[in-house]
């Protein structure tokens, strides 16, 4: 169906919806007068005949007439208004106040009509009316027929039912693999067919522009086919359930995989994660149409998914291993299904963006839809879709309840000393030098820093998300509206010091190590961090990130990479400042920056180092790390700004250094001794270092060692260490 066509459509309803309000009001004229004509030819005719010979008026006669209509039109029209705002069935209000009618009929006969000429009243009251509301009294109850029958008819077929199974197994495995739960599907799959009703109120066009889910930053689609039902029916067998349908077209069942995700934990079914929108269209095909495509009985329809035009996936129709039969009769059980309703066939293999996620590779992913990108579905015989997704604004929050099985959370409490207080906010640490604080100094809760010159400054990091970075730069602004920032400086890759580089003015210079570019590039899409917070990993591993990643909003980010790199080191100018860079990875990550600015004896050290709390390693190795924090020393700069935790000295370099140490020393007599990783970390000493907040990193940093001292070492993704951190932490809380 074209724009045009719907356009038409639309206005010969408004036309015809005018033209049945008037025709409505006149037969609801007759019903109000016909449902007491046979009250009136009782009392009339049987106790109140009069011979026809009585002289009349003519002039009372057309009077009474045209007083008649009137006040029966003005009634009728009261019904109407009342049937259509009154909650309940339309025939029974219509019904309802067509017993008024004899109130009506009183009024006239006692009143108006005695009043105007009596004598007339008695000849013609009895016999013309009478005869005259016998005839409107037939019509009027054929006409109470039809609108209840048109009623009944109206609700059937404007109460569409959209049912999408989540046939066929094939595509079933490869989503449950990539969130997480493996390819191997429960046997139930294969007895029965899986479906589900979507929401009905968010049908699309074929050209319409496509929401996303609100609260999403995982907007997926799914090509499907759909199947229209004909005929109404019930308790089908499989050879009804095929006659029943009148034709097909493209479905696309638009799928928000995070909020899926969670609430596929309840056990209860789909919810949010599937209805914000389902695509039907551009034409119904009818069966007979299709008939050359079908092999063995089974449409085959080549199938594909586009993204900006670029191919993600294509397939066939036949791989569904329910047919739409099948599905449609199994749906029919004690259930009435009506013509109009519509089923999936559920998603042709590959033809969605989830089945190509990796969870042992998240930076392989392309990605999930983004406002302005747009998806085209083809299917042979049945056309093209084809969408541009728009975000939708964020939903109203609403606040997770308490758990009362859930242990309460302890304070965490940094312990390590500060050089100046250690709280949240912009704190000047040296002559035009600021740094902005995040407590705890744990995972997300990171710093960053300001160097203002003449005019211009230089802006260290930027944080996890959006609303913090805005919260930073805003506390900024008295400064940076003097001196705006014209220079940007990421330390490293990591999402909580580069998150927020988008919010800088397209006139900034980002500058990063060639290592930190690199990373960013091909690092994954920081939405893909929303697992941390919907993934189901375990009853340990689920609630420790949920509680660590819990806070932030990795919605709507997109990196904003360097515009300038180096290698080793780069001398800029602040506003007449000189201001050193130091690349001294890799360490914690392929690359690790410092900023040194001497004439302020203040020194930002990025994530090499990390105070009061445990450092991790993520790239290594952990001797070069320890080179790092000895070249930090030499540079003695009297105030440090750590990437975590408060402000140090020199002092606090020494505490990093020394962890490292400790940890590669322990680790490598572990692996002497044969013990797997997993042993070592579990049995380490920690020593003065115990106390440091998120201690259970050390199981990271052990395995790194052992992958120095192996290299065969298998690596392990990113999630997967997370998990075991956890487990971890249980263990030694």
């Amino acid at each position: 169906m074209t724009r045009a066509a719907l356009k038409a459509g639309a206005i010969g309803g408004v036309i015809g919806g005018v033209m049945m309000a008037v025709w409505l009001m006149f037969i609801l004229w007759l019903i109000g007068t016909g449902f007491w004509t046979l009250l009136n030819l009782i009392t009339n005719t049987v106790w109140r005949s009069a011979p026809l010979g009585s002289k009349f008026s003519l002039t009372s006669v057309i009077i009474g007439l045209v007083v008649h209509v009137v006040v029966s039109f003005i009634f009728g029209s009261l019904i109407v208004l009342a049937a259509w705002r009154l909650p309940g069935p339309r025939s029974l209000i219509i019904a309802s106040g067509a017993l008024f009618g004899p109130v009506i009929w009183l009024v006239m006969q006692f009143g108006i009509w005695h009043a105007v000429d009596p004598a007339a009243a008695q000849v013609i009251t009895p016999w013309v009316f009478a005869v005259a509301h016998l005839i409107f009294g037939v019509l009027a109850a054929a006409t109470a027929a039809i609108i209840a029958s048109d009623e009944k008819h109206s609700a059937a077929s404007t109460q569409l039912t959209v049912a999408d199974p989540l046939s066929p197994p094939a595509h079933a495995a490869g989503q449950q693999a990539a969130l997480g739960a493996g390819p191997v599907l429960a046997d139930t799959w294969y007895r029965i067919p899986a479906f589900y009703f979507a929401c009905p109120t968010t049908v699309l066009g074929p050209y319409d522009d496509a929401p996303t889910a609100p609260g999403s930053a995982w907007q997926d689609f799914e090509l499907e086919i759909a199947a229209v039902i004909g005929t109404a029916g019930k308790d089908l067998s499989v050879a009804d359930a095929e006659q029943a349908i009148i034709g097909y077209m493209i479905f696309n069942d638009w799928s928000a995989r995070d909020l899926q995700s969670l609430e596929g934990q309840l056990a209860i079914g789909q919810a949010k994660g599937k209805d914000s929108g389902v695509t039907l269209g551009p034409y119904l095909v009818t069966p007979d149409e299709l008939e050359p495509y079908r092999r063995d009985g089974v449409l085959s329809l080549y199938a594909t998914a586009l993204v900006n035009n670029d191919v993600v996936g294509s397939g066939s129709t036949a791989q569904m291993d329910w047919s739409f039969a099948e599905i449609i009769a199994y749906a029919s059980r004690g259930v009435m299904l009506n013509p109009g309703d519509v089923f999936g066939s559920g998603t042709v293999p590959t033809c969605t963006l989830v089945e190509h996620l990796d969870p042992a590779a998240p930076e392989s992913f392309r990605g999930w839809l983004h406002d302005g990108d747009v998806v085209t579905l083809r299917v042979e015989g049945l056309g093209e879709t084809r969408q541009t997704v728009r975000k939708t604004p964020a939903p109203q929050p609403l606040p997770a309840r308490p758990n009362p099985d859930a242990a309460p959370a302890a304070t965490r409490v940094n312990p390590a000393p500060a050089k100046i207080p250690y709280t949240r906010g912009l704190h000047e640490v040296g002559k035009r030098v600021w740094a902005w604080m995040l407590p705890d100094g744990g995972f997300g809760w990171s710093n960053a820093g300001l160097v203002a010159g003449n005019g211009a400054s230089l802006l260290v990091d930027t944080l996890f998300d959006l609303p913090l970075t805005r919260e930073m730069l805003a506390a900024m602004a008295p400064i940076t509206d003097r001196a705006p920032i014209t220079d940007a400086l990421i330390t490293h890759s990591n999402g909580d010091h580069t998150h927020g580089n988008q919010l800088l003015d397209s006139s900034v210079r980002v500058i990063a190590a060639k290592g930190t570019a690199e990373e960013i590039a091909h690092g994954m899409a920081p939405e893909m961090l929303v697992m941390t917070q919907t993934a189901d990993l375990g009853p340990v591993a689920t609630g420790y990130l949920r509680e660590r990643f819990g806070p932030f909003d990795f919605g709507g980010i997109t990196v904003r990479n360097a515009d300038q790199t180096f290698d080793d080191r780069l001398t800029i100018e602040v506003g007449g400042r000189e201001v050193h860079l130091l690349n001294l990875g890799p360490a914690h990550t392929a690359a690790d920056s410092v900023v040194h600015v001497p004439d302020a004896g203040v020194l930002f050290a990025g994530d090499l180092l990390f105070i009061g709390c445990t450092p991790i390693v993520w790239a290594g190795p952990i001797g070069n790390w320890v080179a790092a924090c000895d070249a930090m020393i030499a540079l003695d700069a009297p105030t440090v700004v750590p990437g975590h935790g408060p402000v140090t000295d020199a002092d606090g370099i020494r505490a990093v250094r020394g962890y490292l140490v400790h940890v590669a020393e322990q680790a490598e007599a572990a692996y002497r001794k044969g013990l797997s990783f997993v042993e070592a970390a579990d049995n380490i000493d920690l020593g003065e270092y115990a106390s440091w907040l998120d201690a259970e990193r050390v199981v990271v940093n052990v395995y790194q060692r052992y992958r120095e001292l192996d290299p065969g070492t298998p690596q392990l993704p990113a999630m997967g260490l997370l998990a075991m951190q956890a487990e971890w932490f249980a263990k030694h809380s």
